[in-house]
């Protein structure tokens, strides 16, 4: 029963998580009809426990709004900006650029960091402070490519 109710309760709660929205919460007993409240057995809560219920839901809503806004920030700051935007940018690859293999890591003048996760390349002939172009794949991953130079590594933030 317990395990039931549990499960009632989560429900619930992913509910009113989306319904919500932000809202507020709305306690359990007026989501709810009387006939709901019976078939689940919360009717026959005492009001500590119906309190404790509602407070558990309210928790459990601030969790998973918190987790969803977490989520989409992640896949903001995965992004090249602080602000999320996929856009590509441009900047310069600070130092002497002589190609690249899987794990080279690349530092720009704008403090982001990238590091190589497939391909190699090698240059023929040392750049200084070459300026580079990174960009969102198509379906995924983000690929750098330098300014002169035809092919592209596929990256990926790590600062």
């Amino acid at each position: 029963m317990r395990n039931i109710l549990l499960s009632c309760c989560l429900t619930l709660a992913a509910v009113a998580t989306t319904a919500a929205a932000g809202d507020g919460h709305v306690d359990i007993e007026k989501r709810l009809t009387a006939e709901q409240m019976q078939a689940t057995g919360l009717d026959q809560l005492t009001p500590q426990q119906l309190a404790l219920l509602n407070r558990l839901l309210d928790e459990d809503r601030k969790a998973s709004a918190k987790a969803a806004e977490a989520r989409q920030t992640g896949r903001k700051s995965a992004g090249l900006f602080a602000g999320g935007d996929d856009a590509a940018i441009t900047a310069t690859l600070k130092g002497e650029f002589r190609g690249w293999s899987s794990g080279t890591r690349l530092e720009l003048d704008n403090g982001q960091v990238w590091q190589v996760v497939e391909g190699n390349y090698l240059a023929r002939k040392a750049m200084a402070s070459p300026r580079v172009t990174v960009t969102p794949g198509k379906f995924s991953g983000w690929y750098l490519q330098v300014e002169g130079h035809n092919p592209s590594a596929k990256v990926r933030r790590v600062d």
